[in-house]
């Protein structure tokens, strides 16, 4: 049986031909500004050595670091201008206040970038970058996960960060993002993935694979991991799963599936209360009761 490591290679193998992992990753500041309780930094990160990221860093305004952290992700939505102002200004499938406010409120620091096609990477269609990453060997969805990953590596490297304590939250494309991120990153200790865990042969016997954009599709996926088997990489680390039961994205018997998956995996790993998935009379947003239990669970073990 292979193990956990060989898993997760076998998992960032199917991402298709990324950059070096180990390249230096450059930062330049390029403004701060205090918001009410926290500041904001804007940063410009080179983590992938093709184009450069744009960044959102906040911390709380009147408390001395180092900070526990969130490796926040923004959704999609179809809504390719907001990006990574979504950690500042929320967006209409989230609770309000925004997540900048609500974290920084509660000590906690947070990074978010623009993934690939958003706010201040746009100028090319996402079904066009996806066609030209396809043609030099590359995968959309591994290049936003290849960010991603680069920027937990800057994170984890800011001497104002705690870094063995980080979090990744994100609704939608942010929740996926998340629970890719952390299964292949063991240095992400919690998870919390808002409406977004789909079992994805229940997503094609639901006829519900045009509800996700064409970045999720990663070639050859199937005949190496389910969603749930993905998601085991994340044991025995704290992992929060949000779901409405009227998704059109997450079909119910999917979600099921997962949750008896990971309930088996967690039990095994001797830390069943690690694992929780609550799901609400709803459809693809976040309500006043999920915020509750974000919150609850960063808490409880960040």
């Amino acid at each position: 049986m292979a193990t956990s490591s060989q898993r997760r290679r076998e998992l960032y193998g199917l991402l298709g031909d990324l950059p070096d992992r180990n390249r230096r990753i450059r930062a330049r500041l390029v403004g701060e500004e205090r918001r009410g309780g926290y500041v904001l930094q804007r940063l410009m990160l080179d983590l992938n050595g093709l184009e450069l990221v744009p960044a959102y860093f906040v911390r709380p305004a009147d408390s001395a670091g180092p900070w526990p952290a969130v490796l926040y992700n923004h959704a999609h939505g179809g809504d390719y201008a907001l990006g990574k102002d979504e950690l500042l200004k929320g967006r209409a499938a989230l609770q309000q206040p925004p997540y900048a406010e609500v974290l920084t409120a509660r000590g906690l620091c947070a990074l978010c970038i623009d993934a690939w096609c958003f706010c201040e990477r746009q100028g090319r269609r996402e079904s066009e970058t996806f066609k030209e990453m396809l043609w030099r060997g590359r995968v959309l969805w591994g290049m936003m996960v290849y960010d991603t990953l680069r920027a937990l590596d800057y994170l984890v490297s800011r001497p104002d960060v705690i870094a063995d304590r980080v979090a990744t939250v994100g609704i939608s494309l942010g929740s996926t993002t998340a629970w890719w991120a952390a299964a292949l990153d063991e240095r992400i200790k919690v998870t919390v993935d808002i409406c977004c865990l789909t079992e994805f042969e229940d997503l094609i016997r639901a006829r519900g694979l045009d509800g996700h954009s064409i970045y999720y599709y990663v070639p050859g996926l199937l005949k190496h991991f389910s969603c749930a088997q993905i998601n085991e990489l994340i044991v025995p680390r704290p992992h929060l799963g949000l779901a409405g039961n009227a998704d059109l994205l997450t079909p119910p018997s999917g979600l099921d599936k997962i949750d008896r998956h990971l309930r088996k995996a967690y039990k095994a790993a001797g830390a069943p209360e690690a694992w929780h998935m609550s799901r609400y009379e709803c459809g693809h947003m976040e309500t006043a009761a999920m915020r509750a239990e974000v919150l609850a669970w960063l808490d409880r073990w960040l």
